[in-house]
C-alpha cells in the first residue's frame, strides 16, 4: 500500500535540456524491445534509504521528511465539453508551487496523474507550458491532470540554491503534488489510483521520483528522458554552451573526477533496487536532444534491480514526438488503465 501521510522521499534532478527535435517517418507499432520484468512485492524488493553521504544527495532526500498539502483551486482558465481547467497551488515542503489542474466533467471519482515538464528557461516559461497535448488528451480520458510549473517558475515560490543543488528541488515538488492530492479528498480524484508522467528533464523526475519515495505513485511513464547520470546531462547539455553554472556546480560539489561519491550518490540508477512500481518508457530512435543509449542503460539497470520496467521506441521519431505521439499516447493510457483502473 501506499503511504497516506508524509513521505521520507525526494531526489535530486537531472540537469536541464534544450528543446528537441521533431519526429521522423511514420513505421509500423513500436518496438517492445524489452519485456516487463516480474514485479516482486515492494516489502521485499524496496531497499533502506542508505546513510547520507551529504546534505546534496539522493540518500540525504530519501531521509528528509517531506509534505505536501492546501492544494487550492483558483481561476478558471478555460471550459470544454470533456473538462474544466484550473489555475492551483499547493504546498511541497513550505513552499507554494503553482500548477494547473484539468477535472474530466462527469460522475468521478477520476484516478489522479501528476506531469512533469521537461526544461524550459524559467524566464520564459508560463504556467502550465510543456505539455499541452497531454493535459488535453488524458483529461479527455478520464483523469484528472495536475501540472506541476516547478519552484522559480511561474507563480511558484523562489530556491536560490536549486541550480546549484542540481534542481533537486524539482522532484520535490512532483512528491509534494502526490500529497497534495491525497491530502486534499476531493470528491472528483480517487487519489488510491495515482499516476506520474514525465518528459525529458521530467523523465528524470520520474526516475528519481521512484527511487526515493517507492510506493508514492502506482505506475510512472516517461517520455524521451535524460540521462540518469546528472553529469552526463551537463556535458551535453550546459558544457557546450559555456554555462557559468556548470563552474558554480563544480566549485560546490567537486568534478566527477574529484568527488566521484558524491556524482554517484546523485544518480538514480545508484539506488535502482529501491523501485518498486512499474515503469514504461518511450523514446524514438532518432531522438538527437537525449540519446536512446542513456534509456537502454537506464532500462538495463532498473532490470537488473529487479524492477517491472517496460521500453518502446519508435523509429524515426524525434525528440518531442511528432507523427507517432498518438499512438505513444495510447500505449501510455492503455498501461494507465492496466494499473490505475
Amino acid at each position: 500500500m501506499r503511504p497516506r501521510g508524509p513521505v521520507c522521499a525526494v531526489a535530486a534532478l537531472l540537469l536541464a535540456l534544450t528543446a528537441g527535435c521533431t519526429g521522423g517517418a511514420e513505421e509500423a507499432a513500436p518496438e517492445r524491445t524489452t519485456a516487463a520484468a516480474t514485479p516482486t512485492a515492494p516489502a521485499t524488493r524496496s531497499s533502506p534509504a542508505p546513510s547520507p553521504v551529504g546534505p546534496v544527495s539522493l540518500p540525504a532526500l530519501m531521509a528528509r521528511e517531506h509534505t505536501g498539502s492546501d492544494l487550492r483551486l483558483g481561476r478558471v482558465l478555460a471550459r470544454t465539453s470533456a473538462y474544466t481547467r484550473y489555475a492551483v497551488t499547493y504546498e511541497a515542503n513550505g513552499l507554494t508551487i503553482s500548477g494547473v489542474m484539468n477535472i474530466p466533467r462527469g460522475e468521478g471519482p477520476f484516478p489522479a496523474l501528476v506531469l512533469a515538464h521537461g526544461y524550459i528557461d524559467p524566464d520564459v516559461y508560463v504556467t502550465g507550458q510543456g505539455m499541452p497535448r497531454e493535459h488535453d488528451l488524458l483529461a479527455r480520458s478520464g483523469y484528472v491532470v495536475l501540472h506541476v510549473d516547478y519552484r522559480n517558475h511561474a507563480r511558484s515560490d523562489d530556491d536560490p540554491d536549486n541550480d546549484v543543488n542540481l534542481r533537486l528541488g524539482y522532484t520535490e515538488d512532483v512528491i509534494g503534488a502526490a500529497l497534495a492530492l491525497r491530502e486534499a479528498g476531493r470528491p472528483e480524484m480517487d487519489t488510491d489510483r495515482l499516476g506520474l508522467l514525465g518528459r525529458s528533464m521530467g523523465g528524470g523526475v520520474v526516475y528519481n521520483t521512484l527511487v526515493v519515495a517507492p510506493g508514492l505513485f502506482d505506475a510512472a511513464v516517461a517520455y524521451a528522458p535524460v540521462s540518469a547520470h546528472p553529469e552526463e546531462n551537463i556535458d551535453h547539455f550546459q558544457r557546450p554552451d559555456d554555462d557559468p553554472l556548470v563552474d558554480r556546480i563544480e566549485a560546490a560539489h567537486g568534478t566527477p573526477g574529484s568527488n566521484p561519491e558524491f556524482w554517484r550518490q546523485v544518480s538514480p540508477l545508484t539506488h535502482a533496487d529501491r523501485v518498486t512500481e512499474p515503469l514504461l518508457i518511450h523514446h524514438g530512435t532518432a531522438d538527437d536532444t537525449c540519446p536512446l543509449r542513456w534509456t537502454h542503460e537506464a532500462v538495463a539497470a532498473f532490470e537488473k534491480a529487479g524492477a517491472d520496467v517496460e521500453l518502446r521506441t519508435y523509429r524515426g521519431e524525434g525528440h518531442t514526438f511528432g507523427p507517432r505521439w498518438r499512438e505513444s499516447m495510447d500505449v501510455t493510457m492503455r498501461y494507465f488503465e492496466r494499473h490505475l483502473r
